[in-house]
C-alpha cells in the first residue's frame, strides 16, 4: 500500500483517468460498430463524428496513432463501398 500523501492522491487520479479512458475508449467501439450496420445516407452521417472520436483517442494515447488511421482508413472505404 502507498505510504505518502501523494502516491494515494496518484493511485485516486489514475483510477479516474483510467475509467474515462475505457468509457472512451467503448463508446467509441459502439460508434464504430453501429457505423458498419448502418445504411449508405446514416454511414455518411456518422462518419466525421467517428473520425473525431478516434483522432481525440489517439492524441490522449488511449489508442495508437496508427491503429486509428487503419480504422479510419477501413471506414471511408466501407462507406464509400456502399
Amino acid at each position: 500500500m502507498a505510504n505518502h500523501k501523494s502516491a494515494l492522491k496518484r493511485i485516486r487520479s489514475n483510477e479516474t483517468k483510467r475509467l474515462r479512458n475505457r468509457y472512451q475508449h467503448k463508446t467509441t467501439r459502439n460508434a464504430i460498430k453501429k457505423l458498419r450496420d448502418s445504411d449508405k445516407k446514416e454511414a455518411e452521417g456518422l462518419l466525421p463524428s467517428v473520425i473525431s472520436m478516434l483522432d481525440k483517442l489517439a492524441k490522449n494515447n488511449i489508442i495508437h496513432d496508427n491503429k486509428a488511421a487503419n480504422l479510419k482508413s477501413k471506414l471511408t472505404k466501407h462507406v464509400a463501398a456502399l
